[in-house]
């Protein structure tokens, strides 16, 4: 086993790790709150299923996850801020624009806090290996394996898309044209930045992009709605 998969293996374990004490930590002081979120032990599980693709990074001529060739100005700070301005805008819309009066109660998309931040960071976890991590490799696997790679940026485009798509379809919002056009556009830029990120800096970037994005719309804005707004 070579440096890097060791270093993708670790890193990976404990991702899993911190989802795992976010549901105890759930269970075990915030259960009194109203509409709580949380997880299963078997979630954990089913993330194992991401567990073999950290052996085919390179085979898929994707980044591991630690590379070294690779700044974490590119693994981290560049992504994050990119998540960060998609949340931002999503603040802007969903709470300065449409709902600009206080809540009574946390809204379904925010969590309390310490809390918020296991649930968020598990959540994003999960979205990456399921969205990101098992489809990329395995398309970006088999496209470096065709044809000794001769298309190997088709497929990647391929990937790109189809890996864009899914969650803005999945979650779109109910109300006007404008709005639902708003959320389509938005979740695919995201998504295609993800798998540009990807590809250039790796899993991590990747997953850095959604934290960024979580660290706004989920935990900062959960954070002023209940103590700004809620206890006020």
């Amino acid at each position: 086993m070579t440096k890097e998969i060791k270093s993708n293996l670790i890193t990976y374990l404990s991702f899993l790790f911190i989802s795992a004490v976010g549901i105890y930590f759930g269970n075990a002081f915030f259960s009194d709150f109203k509409s709580l979120r949380i997880w299963e032990y078997t979630n954990i599980l089913f993330l194992l299923f991401g567990m073999p693709f950290l052996f085919l990074q390179s085979k898929a001529k994707l980044p591991n996850f630690w590379q070294e060739n690779i700044s974490n100005k590119n693994r981290f700070i560049f992504p994050i801020a990119i998540g960060l301005f998609f949340g931002i805008l999503d603040v802007l819309v969903f709470k300065v624009i449409m709902h600009p009066e206080p809540f009574q109660e946390l809204p379904p998309y925010t969590q309390p806090f310490p809390y918020s931040l296991f649930l968020y960071f598990s959540g994003a976890f999960e979205v990456e290996v399921f969205y990101r991590l098992i489809p990329l490799t395995i398309i970006l696997w088999f496209g470096n394996w065709f044809r000794k790679g001769k298309y190997y940026m088709t497929f990647f485009w391929i990937a790109a898309i189809l890996t864009s798509v899914r969650e803005p379809i999945e979650q779109i919002p109910q109300g006007s044209i404008l709005l639902i056009g708003y959320s389509l556009l938005t979740g695919l830029l995201m998504n295609f930045s993800q798998a540009l990120w990807y590809r250039k800096a790796g899993f991590l970037a990747s997953l850095s992009i959604r934290l960024g994005h979580y660290l706004m719309w989920h935990i900062l804005l959960g954070i002023y709605i209940e103590f700004w707004e809620v206890l006020k």
